[in-house]
């Protein structure tokens, strides 16, 4: 409709409005529609006209950059019952960050559910997320329709079909069950990805690395990215590859770093090598150690001191300084073996007090058992729960009650509910939230129970993923009738 045909629609409303017949206000085509007819007929045929001009013509066309989306995929787990959506929602609304917003989500996931996509969706770039929701990661970022509902193997000649999130799903899955034709693939095809993506194709080597994997982190050696022959190298450095990563600079960064750290003994009768960081003058020193630790391989260090990694790690001497435990845990974490990942956790863990904290660096490194017998020793000092909202890597729903009540976490969260502190309720809220992640249904219902009794509202949105955790356990296996 163009503007003077506006105009005249303008016209015949303030005539209607005014009380007045609007027949001679009419446009010259509306006139001849209705010209033969009454006087009352004439008026009807032009409200008719009008109010489909109304409906029809005036209606915003679509700007040009609108593109038509395909239909959101359907994902391989059943939507959360509805019942259960509002305890959802007041769980997502009580997170408080994309971060925890997401834990939910894996909670849900746990217990075989998916969330609706008008409660939670993931971002285009999420990586926290768990792997059921890949199809619709790729459909944020604008996946094709017909090429997100095929359910081919990933292959060479499929390898364009997938969208990022499930490509790198479907290298997980292959790098767990058949490692090297997920090298293969990451060798043949990454090579014409752009630097980041080759980037995050090489970071999934980690997953089922062993030692047939040698050759082809060697030949990244020549990669045109920087980042991407660092990576290579810290995974060789995992296999026992040594090798010396600077880049410039010193000619032996490793020996430099060993000139940091003072080997003693300690015992009277069975005398032993210990090993402690040396104190240091400057904070020049200082930058220049942490540097050292953030770009040398662990094992290239042992190595200068003639040890294997774990006889290292149990040498050495925790407390002397907070900053060079916390590099050598990092250090660990990122270029030690399997077998020093392991052996660190578990010192750090039998160790105790603050110690068990800085083992929260190699949870991703971690088996299951190990990641569990770390969040156990935490939750048995109420003085490290604030720890439990930093967990990467977490399991959901593994907390059983007679672990958690016979640790002094139950008391504590009582104590700081029933009293005055109004600092201490805070915190004890936030901490039921991180267990209402890692506890069991059952133990999400008794602990609702508890801390009630000591005085927290049952309203209390603190325990809306406790109460989300204990509601799943209901019919779990089913979906709204």
């Amino acid at each position: 409709m163009n503007e003077l045909e506006q105009a005249g629609l303008a016209r015949l409303r303030d005539g209607w409005i005014s009380g007045g017949a609007a027949f001679e206000l009419a446009p010259a085509e509306w006139k001849d529609v209705a010209a033969a007819a009454s006087p009352d007929e004439q008026e009807r045929r032009l409200l008719a006209i009008a109010a489909q001009a109304l409906d029809v013509a005036l209606r915003p066309t679509a700007p040009k950059t609108l593109k038509r989306r395909p239909a959101l995929p359907a994902l391989a787990m059943p939507m959360l019952p509805e019942r259960l959506r509002p305890l959802l929602r007041a769980a997502l609304k009580y997170a408080a960050d994309a971060r925890l917003k997401a834990r939910v989500a894996t909670l849900v996931a746990s217990r075989g559910f998916v969330l609706h996509p008008m409660d939670w969706m993931p971002a285009a770039s999420d990586q926290e997320s768990p792997e059921v929701y890949a199809p619709w990661v790729d459909w944020q970022a604008g996946a094709d329709g017909e090429k997100q509902s095929r359910r081919e193997q990933l292959t060479a000649e499929t390898w364009d079909d997938f969208y990022p999130a499930a490509r790198r799903t479907a290298l997980v899955d292959l790098r767990r069950t058949t490692p090297a034709l997920a090298r293969t693939l990451i060798e043949t095809k990454g090579a014409g990805e752009p630097a980041e993506v080759r980037l995050a194709l090489v970071e999934l080597m980690r997953f089922g690395l062993g030692a047939d994997d040698v050759p082809f982190l060697k030949s990244l050696s020549a990669d045109r990215s920087g980042k991407v022959r660092e990576l290579a190298g810290r995974l060789l450095a995992r296999l026992g590859e040594h090798g010396n990563p600077a880049d410039g600079g010193s000619e032996d960064p490793t020996a430099e770093l060993a000139a940091f750290i003072e080997e003693g003994k300690s015992g009277f009768i069975r005398r032993r090598t210990i090993y402690a960081p040396m104190k240091l003058k400057s904070p020049a020193q200082q930058a220049r150690r942490a540097d050292l630790f953030a770009s040398c391989y662990f094992g290239d260090l042992v190595a200068r001191f003639g040890k294997t990694e774990p006889d290292f790690i149990g040498a050495w001497q925790f407390g002397v300084d907070d900053n060079a435990d916390r590099f050598l845990v990092l250090m660990v974490s990122v270029s030690g073996s399997d077998a020093a990942v392991a052996c660190l956790a578990d010192r750090l863990v039998a160790e105790g007090g603050k110690l068990p904290l800085l083992a929260l660096q190699l949870m991703l490194r971690l088996d299951s058992g190990r990641k569990r017998l770390l969040i156990s020793q935490i939750l048995n000092d109420p003085q490290n729960l604030h720890a439990l909202n930093l967990v990467e890597g977490a399991e959901a729903g593994w907390l059983e009650w007679g672990d958690f009540a016979k640790g002094k976490t139950l008391s504590a969260l009582r104590s700081a509910i029933s009293g005055d502190n109004d600092v201490m309720k805070r915190s004890a809220e936030q901490h039921l939230e991180a267990i209402g992640f890692l506890a069991t249904a059952a133990t999400a219902e008794k602990l609702i129970g508890e801390v009630v009794t000591a005085g927290l509202p049952p309203a209390s949105p603190s325990l809306s993923l406790l109460r989300l955790n204990a509601a799943l356990a209901e019919n779990r296996s089913q979906s709204d009738r």
